[in-house]
């Protein structure tokens, strides 16, 4: 029976690898029969090399909502690419809701929105992709999607996967609404496996809102879930999202992120100093960092901000640990994280109403007491030499200043 069932599992592994339509990381994991369905999707998710670091990108929905159609989309990657944010690895151009028709063809497929998709997402994709950049689309584990002007994917996932798959889509997001009351730990997985089987690696970004805690049991099914509900453009929903993320920090690693949603920077509703707090913890945290503003006509102030590169190099280290809060004491609070090469990242955020003096002590940070480092402050690109004992800043209101520490011996 062992050697019949043995050789059962060999023949699958075989016709697996055989099958054009089953990406061969997933047939050769699936192959192994000391692995649990879960440890073999798990694995995929990190060795297909998707989400090894954050993504980076553009999503059109806290801008544009539904006002989207494909001459925004070709502009936007034209933007992405001439004002450098390509090069600084911001890759993904994301299509939220309201791109398909309401009603599928006779074959049961998703249609482009013949009004505003006019070309199609395959024309749209190719452009994208000659541009250097990726695609992604938006679903719905549910009868409609949240506008309920285009359908969801729940009982279509596999000919919704093979769909997106042929059009050469590279990241999917996955909403919640219309779900039949359905819990997300049964509507997500089938899609996850759908993708896997489709040809194509694409990037798994699942949205239940925080529903069912997915950063508990999320990293079997998908590169980036949702810990929240959805973000707001003003100052109190941005630290309440904040504070919601962070409790989740240690459940975050290469392949699985944790999602507090898509970046507010540059739509209006908060200072410049907020926007920086909130691009400066999203970094931190290791949030995807996803554009939600109009790039074609952000201000020099927007550019700033998302343009980083000290910053973005903090979101994007390869050790993959999300840092978090280590202190609050009357809304003074210290984040802190450590990155490669024995580095460390504070934030130093004044959340209070008036000015103040932040202080971080070396053990309140992780660090030994005898510890001398170099302190450079990634927003005044500037470096204090032979720092030793605790770091402190006199911040304004709703500000911060945010450290990358390097030991000097």
């Amino acid at each position: 029976m062992a050697i019949r069932l043995m050789a059962m599992m060999f023949v699958l592994h075989i016709i697996l690898l055989l099958n054009a339509n089953v990406p061969s990381t997933y047939a050769r994991l699936l192959g192994n029969k000391t692995m649990s369905k879960e440890k073999v999707i798990r694995r995929y998710l990190v060795e297909n090399g998707l989400g090894l670091t954050p993504p980076m990108g553009w999503s059109s929905w806290n801008h544009f909502g539904c006002d989207v159609n494909e001459s925004i989309v070709r502009e936007t990657a034209d933007a992405m690419v001439s004002s450098g944010l390509a090069n600084l690895g911001y890759h993904y151009l994301n299509l939220d809701d309201c791109w398909a028709e309401l009603n599928r063809d006779s074959e049961g497929n998703m249609v482009p929105n013949t009004a505003t998709f006019p070309s199609g997402m395959k024309a749209l994709a190719d452009y994208v992709h000659n541009k250097g950049l990726k695609l992604g689309i938006y679903s719905d584990a549910g009868t409609l999607t949240c506008s309920k002007r285009m359908p969801g994917s729940l009982g279509h996932e596999e000919q919704d996967a093979k769909t997106f798959a042929s059009w050469g889509i590279d990241y999917l997001k996955y909403d919640n609404c219309e779900n039949n009351g359905i819990s997300p730990k049964e509507r997500y997985p089938p899609m996850s496996e759908a993708l896997m089987k489709s040809g194509r690696s694409i990037f798994f970004s699942m949205c239940e809102w925080g529903w069912e805690d997915p950063a508990t049991w999320a990293k079997s099914v998908g590169n980036s879930w949702r810990t929240t509900g959805d973000i707001e453009d003003n100052w109190n929903s941005m630290t309440s999202i904040a504070d919601s993320n962070n409790k989740w920090a240690s459940y975050a690693g290469p392949g699985g992120w944790n999602d507090p949603d898509m970046l507010e920077v540059g739509n209006g509703g908060m200072t410049t100093e907020e926007y920086r707090s909130h691009f400066s913890i999203w970094a931190l945290a290791k949030a995807p960092l996803l554009v939600g503003c109009d790039i074609r006509a952000m201000d020099n102030t927007t550019y700033e901000l998302i343009t980083n590169s000290e910053v973005i190099a903090v979101n994007q280290d390869k050790l993959g640990v999300q840092g978090k809060k280590v202190k609050s004491t009357n809304d003074l609070e210290v984040w802190a994280g450590p990155l490669s090469e024995n580095k460390l990242a504070v934030i130093l955020w004044n959340r209070s109403s008036s000015n103040a003096t932040v202080i971080a002590s070396w053990s309140e940070i992780g660090l030994e007491p005898e510890a001398i480092v170099d302190a450079r402050d990634l927003w005044e690109h500037s470096t204090q030499l032979f720092v030793s004992k605790e770091i402190s800043a006199e911040i304004d209101s709703h500000a911060c200043k945010m450290y990358v520490l390097t030991p000097t011996s």
